[in-house]
């Protein structure tokens, strides 16, 4: 009998099971795993233990199926590694439910046509693809252009290429909801469309798409963050558009960036990999400028549009009397392109109707039962709702705490209350809420952007799904009604990520012939960030960060990592989270933070606390943290989770 290794797409590791025959790494097969018969892969792991083989359970079955790639199997073995998440947690992501399941009428993928179209390019733009089509092996490339230069027409030419040489294709976009647009560009280049990979396909979709990916059959993947771990036959490029995006950073489950996966994927594979943006990551910028990676720049608009002029507001100077969102500069600029018969876009990260409901007799605000956070008031569903776990309830018509009638009050703006100034504004305005509550599907977007592209809407009002790469071209104002509202909070990251966020939405506007303009309500006119934005300096931006970042030996010049102790006995998670930083190693370069209360006290009835770690980029520090944390026994209703490389700190 023969001692094999099996691993589950469950959070644990390998076990050892007994097989009559010595079965290859990457076989399917069936085993008993506690009381359940479970599918499993034979893996390629080694015991320094070995279990006595008279207590080792035989493997049940051999599953018909191909054996799962030797590289995928390397790929989530380094992610795992990485991330020190057990290995069947990354494996449960490579896999789906249904993959015994066979098709009868299995869907047939058309390969893309790398000749279909030709695309005329401005000089930089060929420039460009020469550049791009010049990458060889592995080899890292960031595609630096302004907003509207024209950067997937560019990164197209690479994909021809590699569909040329008969190589696969891996495209990342952060959300594939918003993907209609980038859809309709590739089928156009292309002649078919890609094949999909996301959340909301069907389960036969699914089953099909793995199976063509493994076979080969599906050349060109467009998908989220998982389809990293699909199992490609030949992957020849790897292309991640909007790089920078915090979508990229899973924040549930296994915590991972998947921009940086994608590099490691790369690696392996070995293949190009282009990271595309018009507000690059600093940790890409400064890769970028430091030589190891390739730096391609795309400086002008294409066919000779120009960037918005931009104007900061100052709301500090609003008259006396009722709270209005929109400063008198902006309602005339609305005017102005309604009467021209332009459109607008009004941009506020904020859903709903109001981000705080309370009670102006007592000052109670109305919380989460279940989260430290305030109820967000949705008013067109007449609810209120957290937007970190869901809870919903309808809207009181008494306060809960001293039950005066008519006491509640909706503090701040968000889409729908922007929305409702909007019409007592201008009562004939055609408008559209674009945010997540409104938008649900595929389709329903596709649906609205044809609406936009034949001037059915007059105004848009949304949150950062408006940001991200859409082409509207009669789309020439762009006001930005909080642009200081992402500098608050003390995050790392607040600064660069509100600089990316509010350069791609301005760069919504003036994308073709008429010139564009962009208005940025702030009560803080001489932040330097949007002083920057104002003046087109990204650059400078990222200089002086780099300079904070480079003195304070945070990323990308020093390492994080996040330990997020949580339950919901909160005596214990401090105990645990205290004991943890007690028995923390003194190592040279390697700090330790902490613990303190979460910034969100409180998730889905567990109570948190955080500690951070800084290091040196030199230290190996999965090795040191593994030791560390093997010091402590965390009680089994304490939960610790380790974010390497966090992104955000909630």
């Amino acid at each position: 009998m023969q001692r094999l290794p099996v691993l589950f797409p469950v959070a644990l590791g390998c076990y050892e099971y007994l097989h009559d025959t010595e079965l290859p790494v990457g076989t399917f097969v069936r085993a008993t795993l506690g009381r359940k018969k479970l599918l499993g892969i034979v893996w390629d792991k080694k015991f320094n233990n070995p279990f006595p083989q008279d207590k080792l359970k035989s493997i049940s079955e051999v599953l018909p199926l191909p054996p799962l790639p030797s590289k995928t199997i390397r790929f989530i073995n380094w992610v795992a590694g990485y991330t020190m998440n057990p290995v069947g947690s990354i494996l449960k992501m490579a896999l789906h439910p249904e993959i015994e399941k066979v098709s009868k009428k299995p869907l047939v993928f058309l390969p893309p046509n790398p000749d279909f179209s030709d695309i005329s390019f401005s000089p930089a733009q060929n420039k460009a693809v020469k550049q791009l089509l010049a990458l060889k092996d592995f080899q890292v490339a960031l595609l630096d252009g302004v907003t509207g230069s024209g950067k997937t027409e560019v990164y197209f030419e690479a994909i021809a290429h590699a569909l040329q040489t008969n190589k696969q294709v891996l495209v990342l976009l952060p959300e594939i909801i918003l993907t209609t647009a980038w859809l309709s560009r590739f089928e156009k280049r292309f002649g078919v469309a890609p094949a999909l990979w996301h959340s909301s396909i069907t389960p036969k979709t699914r089953r099909d798409t793995w199976e063509a990916v493994r076979s080969g059959t599906a050349q060109v993947v467009v998908g989220a963050r998982s389809a990293l771990f699909l199992p490609f036959k030949d992957l020849g490029l790897i292309v991640v558009d909007e790089e920078h995006d915090a979508s990229f950073k899973q924040e549930d489950g296994v915590l991972y960036n998947a921009r940086d996966m994608a590099i490691v994927r790369a690696y392996q594979a070995p293949c190009p990999i282009i990271l595309a943006s018009a507000t690059p990551s600093l940790e890409t910028y400064c890769n970028a400028v430091d030589g190891r990676y390739q730096h391609i720049h795309l400086p002008e608009r294409f066919a000779g549009a120009t960037l918005p002029e931009i104007e900061l507001v100052d709301m500090r100077q609003k008259e006396k009397g009722p709270i209005k969102f929109i400063s008198p500069q902006l309602k005339n600029a609305l005017q102005e392109k309604m009467a021209a018969h332009e459109q607008s876009l009004l941009f506020i990260n904020r859903r709903g109707y109001a981000p705080l409901v309370l009670c102006r007799s007592c000052g109670t605000r109305l919380q989460c039962p279940h989260c430290s956070a305030w109820l967000t008031e949705h008013k067109q569903a007449g609810i209120i709702q957290c937007h970190h776990c869901g809870y919903t309830q309808k809207r009181p018509t008494e306060c809960p705490c001293c039950h005066e009638k008519e006491t509640l009050v909706s503090c701040g703006p968000g889409v729908e209350r922007v929305a409702e100034e909007v019409l007592s504004l201008f009562p004939k305005a055609r408008i559209a809420e674009i945010t997540s509550d409104t938008l649900n599907s595929p389709q329903q977007f596709e649906d609205l952007l044809n609406r936009i592209q034949n001037g059915m809407i007059d105004i848009l009002i949304g949150t950062q799904m408006l940001a991200k790469g859409h082409h509207f071209p009669n789309l020439t104002l762009v006001g930005v009604i909080d642009a200081d509202m992402g500098l608050a909070g003390g995050d790392l990251r607040a600064g660069e990520r509100t600089f990316q966020l509010l350069n791609q939405v301005m760069g919504r506007a003036g994308r073709e012939a008429k010139k564009g303009l962009a208005l940025l309500q702030t009560y803080a006119p001489d932040n330097l960030i949007l002083k920057a934005l104002q003046e087109n300096n990204r650059n400078a931006f990222l200089s002086e960060e780099m300079t904070a970042r480079k003195l304070l030996k945070m990323p990308p010049y020093g390492k994080l990592v996040g330990l997020i102790i949580s339950s919901k006995n909160n005596a214990l998670a401090y105990q645990t989270a205290k004991t943890i930083a007690q028995k923390a190693p003194f190592i040279k370069g390697f700090e330790v933070l902490g613990p303190v209360v979460a910034p969100i006290a409180k998730l889905r009835d567990k109570h948190r606390y955080r500690l951070l770690i800084k290091s040196d980029k030199t230290l190996k520090i999965q090795n040191i943290l593994q030791k560390w944390l093997n010091q402590v026994k965390i009680p089994s209703v304490v939960d610790v989770r380790i974010d390497i490389d966090p992104y955000s700190f909630f």
